[in-house]
């Protein structure tokens, strides 16, 4: 279940930088965060009380700092950040710049989670599979080159960064909670937070029909649906295994190109696919434990 979860969510986002490119120019970064969040807070509630789930546990004033530290590092910054920058680069090399939240996670995870710390052919496949990514969007960068300003990459390059610390934070502060309570607390909170700094722009809000629709489905979909996936492949398999989603993502927007756009299939997006997948799969490669680690723990669990 979690690998099916795995794919759901890069399908989901991999259709995100396309919503996004099409909609920022009318909304403009801020506006299009406050639109999301609210729409992907709207989403979780109203399923939350369907299933008839509490939206906070009994210990929600303890949580009240994390989830803010979340939407902040987790969504605010990082989702500001690649509008921002998809006003300046094209969508598809803010795909490959958000990719390398998976190496900044492998990378820091050594350090602030020694337990889930990836093994040297873990490592490898991050390395792979961000090989892929480049391959899958050369084409289009030899066409049109870096097209944008350096601070539209290091913006986007932030977000990545901000996602890896985000995906490490979650793992070590919000422990004991369940993907609705992560999720639905999270959100609310970003939508919060975004009203008074989307305030600002909210009078050269221009409405678009079909980007406001966009961005809506983003948030129910790409937000809503989404966090409640992302969280639990995260607590299924660990912080670098979850973040080697946006290996895929660049993939899956191919596959929406493919599928909605009739967009060609070339040799070598068909290589850089494969190549990314075999990144994905050395990335989720598991340390096999010792002998006499795993003899106790058949011990332990026939006792």
């Amino acid at each position: 279940m979690p690998y099916l979860a795995f794919v759901a969510l890069s399908l989901i986002w991999g259709v995100s930088f396309l919503f996004i490119k099409l909609s920022v120019g009318d909304m403009g970064p801020t506006a299009l965060v406050l639109v999301r969040s609210a729409s992907g807070a709207v989403t979780l509630v109203v399923l939350m009380a369907v299933m008839r789930k509490p939206i906070f546990g009994p210990r929600w004033k303890s949580w009240v700092l994390p989830f803010a530290i979340m939407a902040v590092i987790n969504a605010l910054f990082p989702w500001a950040a690649i509008a921002w920058g998809e006003e300046r680069i094209t969508s598809g090399l803010a795909s490959i710049l958000n990719a390398t939240a998976t190496l900044w996670t492998a990378i820091l995870v050594f350090w602030i989670l020694p337990a889930e710390r990836p093994t040297a052919l873990n490592y490898l496949g991050v390395i792979v599979g961000i090989a892929g990514v480049g391959i899958l969007v050369l084409p289009d960068i030899i066409t049109h080159g870096l097209s944008g300003s350096v601070l539209g990459i290091l913006a986007v390059l932030a977000a990545a960064l901000s996602y890896a610390l985000a995906a490490l934070f979650q793992r070590t502060r919000l422990r004991g909670m369940t993907v609705y309570e992560q999720s639905t607390g999270q959100i609310i909170a970003t939508a919060l937070l975004a009203i008074p700094i989307a305030a600002p722009s909210l009078p050269n809000f221009h409405f678009g029909l079909v980007s406001f629709l966009l961005v809506v489905a983003l948030g129910v979909f790409g937000t809503g649906a989404a966090y409640l996936l992302f969280y639990y492949v995260m607590n299924s398999l660990g912080a670098v295994r979850a973040t080697a989603v946006t290996l895929a993502v660049p993939m899956t927007a191919v596959f929406w190109g493919v599928v909605l756009l009739h967009e060609k299939l070339t040799v070598s997006i068909v290589a850089g696919m494969l190549v990314i997948l075999s990144g994905i799969v050395l990335t989720n490669v598991r340390r096999r434990a010792p002998r006499a680690q795993a003899a106790a723990a058949q011990d332990s669990a026939a006792a």
